[in-house]
């Protein structure tokens, strides 16, 4: 992991593409601005690991949805 410190209005280049600019610092905060082409899905982590979580209780689910078919049979 790369640490860096930047003051407001500083920014990290990503790549070619992507821009994250600190916009504001404060009370324990930072607002982050992230430019990137459309293709590209920026989200908060939190996110993420809320939609993998409901992707693989999906997947446990479908799964023992077949099973329970593979036993009627």
């Amino acid at each position: 992991m790369l640490v860096l410190a930047r003051k407001r209005n500083e920014a990290i280049q990503i790549g070619n593409e992507i821009v994250v600019k600190v916009i504001q610092c404060g009370r324990g905060t930072v607002r982050l601005g992230i430019e990137a082409p459309n293709d590209i899905r920026v989200l908060r982590a939190e996110l993420t690991e809320k939609i993998a979580g409901s992707t693989r209780h999906a997947n446990a689910a479908d799964s023992l949805a077949v099973s329970e078919i593979h036993s009627v049979a």
